[in-house]
């Protein structure tokens, strides 16, 4: 079933500005190689999941600050050593890592800047760190990605994003107004959004509102809903 055709000239211009705005880019680490521009050496990245493996008459596979195979105890020290092999890779991309508790078997770590609001982020963090971390580290359970955390969910602070947006829908002749939130206090609290207009049919401009708005609070279980879908 084919798409409706956009009622307004304007709206495929709406969708760019929004997208060129955006103050941080999301790329995806988990599909990233990271080579070296050497004949002889190709460094391969932890969070790479093609399992390919370099020739031996090309390439040998290494890691920067290579630490050895481990095992090693579960410490403090150990989980910073270990990170910091990983680290290169999310700095690449714009991020970083930084442990926030070790309890018992369970490390919490923080993922921040770019890997922190990156659509990828949990896979970064169970296929990437976890992986990495329990292999230098056995008596690691489980690594826990810790939010950071945002400010109060409440209407005025919705308003703060939707501001940002308002300018570009109004260019297409649109609208945007939070119509409630619920559950603030639950595990799974929603934000009620109405759009009005030709841009109310883009759902390309709904995931970006939904995606700043995740950005903005950084509340796991975080639902925008649209009145009217």
């Amino acid at each position: 079933m084919m798409n409706a055709p956009l009622k307004h000239p304007l709206l495929p211009l709406l969708l760019l500005a929004l997208c060129a705005a955006r103050s941080t880019a999301f790329v995806p680490l988990m599909t990233r190689h990271l080579q070296q521009t050497t004949t002889f050496m190709t460094i391969v990245s932890p969070f790479d999941e093609s399992g390919e493996s370099a020739s031996e008459d090309t390439a040998v596979a290494t890691k920067p600050n290579s630490i050895g195979e481990g095992p090693f105890d579960l410490t403090w020290e150990n989980v910073e050593m270990v990170l910091d092999e990983m680290r290169p890779y999310l700095i690449q991309d714009g991020g970083n890592v930084i442990i926030q508790e070790i309890d018992g078997p369970v490390v919490r770590l923080e993922l921040q800047g770019a890997c922190g609001t990156c659509p990828s982020s949990t896979q970064t963090m169970k296929m990437g760190l976890e992986r990495g971390l329990k292999e230098k580290i056995p008596e690691i359970q489980e690594v826990i990605q810790a939010m950071p955390e945002g400010p109060p969910l409440n209407e005025e602070q919705v308003n703060v994003i939707l501001d940002g947006v308002r300018p570009f829908l109004q260019v297409a002749g649109g609208s945007i107004e939070c119509n409630r939130l619920e559950g603030v206090d639950g595990l799974q609290p929603a934000i009620y959004l109405e759009m009005k207009g030709s841009s109310a049919s883009l759902n390309s401009v709904k995931l970006e509102i939904a995606q700043r708005l995740q950005k903005h609070f950084m509340m796991a279980g975080l639902r925008v809903e649209w009145i009217g879908d």
